[in-house]
């Protein structure tokens, strides 16, 4: 056989033509692709797969249309199938759609997370101002050793004799009235109701002790305790009404008149205004802030005026004064002095109505209390001012008056003015004191509902004592000026502290307004100190002695 050997211009011929057929046949590929993408359909299937399922559920129109929702017996035009998935490059490049899809996902769904952490890590360090407020060496000074003498009550180690007259008195010999749980109650702490623990508890000093568990236990009961009687209570310009529980236990309630944002009309005297419910709430988180202890523990609380007031109470003069308004609320407005007619009725919705329950203090015959008249009393005149009005050294005079002259009580007074200045309260005529302990005790803070009307006014004649006395307890103004610092900002530990009470998963007890306020009040308070001390030596009465060596003096 002859061997043929190619020359070196026949093999590049070849090779050209190799390659021109490669390139024909490439270019046909990518034209039959083109066209399959575009126009090739297969016929409709009566089943789908999940993948097409779940891309029909995408692309649901919006509107009343259910086409893709419709039971799987029933025949319905599946989505079209592209062919070219069938590709390997196609379902590669599909493959790795479908993976950055689920890492983006992934990535949004961590960073729901960290939002989330983030809110959570908020919450705990709004908490911890609060707690740490509490932890502080001015929150925690120490008070005098506890005698017999400086405690308002006592438990006998005998029994006595019960007098018939006395409020204390609702049981029978057995210790059992219908609807009344049985007294079982001894020289054990641990068998009485928590209001009895907060009567056994008031001293010289303080109402409560904050430390004491059963203030938690006992504002959990004056929320969620069955009602068992209603009754008006006698006196005062609006009304108000003395509820009764199975343990023995009473409470002032006072109902809502107002939504907690309505602010007082700027034309309306103070003696003119509405009380509020949430204001009496928010006096007593706001004076437990302060450091005071001296406004009875209360509580907010939804109430069914028919079966919890109207159905129970035994007051034909308050039941007559229910009624249904037009729009099928149950209404009533009872007997008062003021704003007790059908014209300001207080309707439930249609029976719910939010009331505030204060603790009661023990009946005035076991521990009789004495009314003080205010020296800042106002004239409750439209056209009249009172003496301190006009006479700017009022302060003189009242300073050589008793009790004013002697012990504490100046600047336990002003301990009530600041507390009164920061929720714009105007109506403190009167004051009251335990007898027991006559002038060296503490004034309770009663009666704060026509606080926190005008959260954008302030009311610079509230601290006209403070202005002409220009004397303050020197624990007052160093708790004062703690709440002023970014760590405990009044605002912030206020808010958490409202955040407690059963009424604010309605609504916040205080709108945000009212607590920047407290703020700006705040800051008020103590430049009135500062001009004070620039203007007088002896500011500041000294109750910290010793430990005032281990507590940081704030500049001023």
């Amino acid at each position: 056989m002859r061997k043929v050997s190619l020359g070196r211009p026949s093999r590049s011929i070849y090779v050209s033509l190799a390659c021109l057929t490669l390139a024909l046949h490439l270019l046909l590929a990518f034209f039959c692709l083109s066209v399959l993408h575009t126009s090739c359909i297969p016929p409709s299937t009566t089943t789908t797969s999940s993948s097409s399922a779940a891309a029909a559920a995408v692309r649901k129109p919006a509107g009343p249309r259910h086409e893709f929702f419709l039971a799987p017996s029933v025949r319905t035009p599946s989505p079209p199938k592209l062919l070219w998935d069938e590709n390997p490059l196609n379902q590669t490049i599909a493959i790795e759609a479908r993976n950055a899809k689920a890492t983006f996902g992934n990535a949004a769904g961590k960073e729901r997370k960290l939002t989330a952490a983030r809110k959570l890590i908020e919450k705990v360090k709004r908490q911890d101002k609060l707690e740490a407020l509490f932890r502080h060496r001015l929150y925690n000074l120490p008070l005098p050793e506890l005698r017999d003498e400086d405690k308002l009550l006592l438990v006998m180690s005998q029994p006595v004799e019960k007098d018939s007259s006395s409020s204390y008195d609702s049981s029978d010999t057995s210790g059992q009235v219908k609807g009344f749980e049985k007294m079982a109650w001894t020289g054990d702490t641990s068998t009485h109701p928590p209001w009895l623990h907060f009567h056994l508890g008031i001293s010289r000093w303080e109402l409560y002790n904050r430390k004491n568990p059963n203030l938690t236990t006992l504002t959990h009961h004056l929320a969620t305790h069955r009602i068992l009687g209603a009754v008006q209570k006698r006196g005062g310009t609006q009304i108000k009404l003395l509820v009764s529980f199975p343990n023995y236990g009473r409470a002032l309630l006072k109902p809502k008149r107002q939504s907690r944002d309505a602010e007082t009309d700027v034309n309306l005297f103070y003696f003119s205004d509405f009380e509020r419910h949430n204001a009496e709430i928010a006096a007593f988180h706001l004076d437990r802030l302060l450091g005071f202890n001296r406004v009875p523990p209360t509580v907010g609380r939804l109430v069914n005026i028919v079966s919890e007031i109207k159905e129970i109470s035994r007051d034909r003069k308050l039941t007559r004064t229910f009624f249904t308004s037009p729009a099928g609320n149950t209404c009533f407005y009872g007997q008062c002095d003021y704003y007790c007619s059908a014209e300001h009725a207080l309707c439930g919705q249609p029976n719910m109505l939010e009331v505030s329950l204060a603790t009661m203090l023990p009946d005035n015959q076991l521990a009789p209390r004495k009314s003080w008249r205010s020296p800042w009393r106002r004239s409750y005149s439209r056209t009249k001012l009172a003496v301190w009005e006009k006479n700017p050294a009022h302060c003189d005079k009242v300073k050589k008056m008793p009790p004013y002259n002697n012990g504490t009580r100046l600047v336990d007074f002003m301990d009530m003015v600041v507390l009164d200045f920061l929720m714009s309260n105007m109506d403190r005529h009167h004051y009251e004191t335990f007898q027991k302990f006559g002038n060296h005790t503490f004034l309770l803070h009663l009666d704060n509902g026509r606080g926190f009307g005008r959260p954008f006014q302030d009311e610079p004649s509230i601290l006209a004592p403070l202005k002409q006395c220009c004397r303050i307890r020197h624990s007052t103004f160093l708790r004062l000026h703690l709440l002023s610092t970014a760590n405990f900002r009044l605002s912030d530990v206020m808010r958490e502290s409202l955040a407690e009470d059963p009424l604010t998963h309605i609504a916040p007890l205080l709108s945000e307004p009212h607590l920047s306020a407290l703020d700006r009040r705040l800051n008020t308070v103590l430049k009135v100190v500062q001009t004070c001390q620039q203007q007088h030596d002896n500011v500041f009465y000294d109750d910290l002695g010793d430990y005032d060596k281990t507590v940081d003096r704030p500049s001023v």
